[in-house]
């Protein structure tokens, strides 16, 4: 399908909608719509909260009666099941749209080609695929648990240039400035979850949420916990917002719902424990942990995305390094990575690379 240079400009702006709905739309997806009538904006709408009007819902109410005739360009396929908002197909077929581009399709099986149908029934061209890259992207956690019913794991290291994440005694704060540590912000507040494990709790005492940027809701805690070692005075469990611990042993803690997912060898059932956060509605999770668990998660292919900090310092070699992983004797056998984006933050670096497929 070939798009004119218009609809590149006005998939743009839809996705730029879609974008204030980074920190806010867990569970749902960041949608996007814009409703152009010759060549004029008459309605635009980003989708904010899970239960409030959808991106579409909101541009046609904007347009009004300038909906007939027009092109909306929608950064997702339109739905066509009933949640807690009525179906957008059918709002985009009511309101006599004349044609919808759609940057992709929904990987929801509620959705899943329908909407598009549905549309195509009632006379409405449509045309999908502009700058779905992109659109993908924004949504990749969502996509992630729709398509394999697990959220995307986004693993966050702070590191020095040589690689270590903390002195031999455990203290790390702070190997990376202040705009590092902001810029991480950032990504705890599109999270819809922050993970660490016990170790970290213990030589850190983290509180897991967002404070450097502003943020309309906290990320769900959790804690990878084995034996359930978590004392109650943990930071992590103290103030509002709910956390997560999970265990290879029942028990109970104040303030923390405990969920037990033992493997056979007594450890988190990593795996299991990312199908159970996917069942809950789970899409991205932002791991910071320390070496161990780190080194856990690759193991057992569970990061799709690293996030790395650098700063320009040396630690030396009795420090601790960024992932407990086992020697290799050939090169071959070590994890490739795509790194997507590599940028300066203050005085350190950033590194953002997805494991290699």
């Amino acid at each position: 399908m070939s798009f004119a240079v218009a609809d590149h400009a006005f998939m743009a702006r839809a996705l730029q909608l879609a974008s204030r709905g980074l920190d806010t739309t867990t569970p749902n997806p960041r949608v996007g719509c814009l409703l152009v009538k010759d060549g004029i904006v008459v309605g635009e709408g980003w989708h904010r909260r899970a239960g409030e009007p959808h991106a579409e819902a909101l541009a046609l109410s904007a347009a009004g009666k300038a909906a007939r005739g027009c092109t909306a360009y929608v950064t997702l396929e339109p739905c066509v099941h009933h949640g807690r908002t009525p179906p957008c197909a059918d709002a985009l077929v009511g309101a006599g749209v004349a044609r919808v581009v759609a940057a992709m399709r929904d990987p929801n099986p509620l959705v899943a080609g329908e909407g598009f149908a549905s549309l195509q029934r009632a006379g409405i061209a449509v045309d999908v695929g502009l700058m779905e890259a992109e659109a993908r992207e924004l949504n990749i956690g969502f996509v992630s648990r729709m398509t394999r019913g697990r959220p995307w794991l986004r693993l966050k290291v702070a590191a020095s240039l040589d690689g270590k994440t903390a002195l031999a005694n455990g203290k790390s704060q702070w190997i990376t400035g202040a705009e590092a540590r902001r810029d991480a912000h950032a990504w705890r507040a599109r999270a819809c979850a922050i993970l660490t494990g016990i170790g970290t709790v213990k030589d850190d005492d983290p509180s897991l949420t967002v404070r450097d940027v502003a943020c309309e809701r906290q990320p769900l805690r959790i804690v990878v916990d084995s034996r359930l070692e978590i004392g109650p005075t943990a930071k992590v469990l103290a103030g509002d917002g709910k956390v997560l611990v999970f265990s290879a042993v029942p028990g109970t803690r104040p303030g923390a719902e405990v969920v037990v997912l033992p493997n056979p060898a007594g450890k988190v059932d990593l795996a299991a424990m990312l199908a159970e956060l996917g069942r809950r509605g789970i899409n991205e999770v932002l791991v910071e942990a320390g070496t161990r668990l780190n080194g856990s998660l690759l193991r057992e292919g569970l990061v799709d995305e690293l996030l790395i900090y650098q700063a320009p310092l040396l630690i030396g070699d009795a420090a601790r390094g960024m992932f407990g992983l086992p020697e290799l004797t050939e090169l071959a056998g070590a994890t490739r990575l795509d790194v997507v984006d590599r940028r300066v933050v203050g005085a350190d670096f950033r590194i953002r690379a997805k494991l290699a497929t």
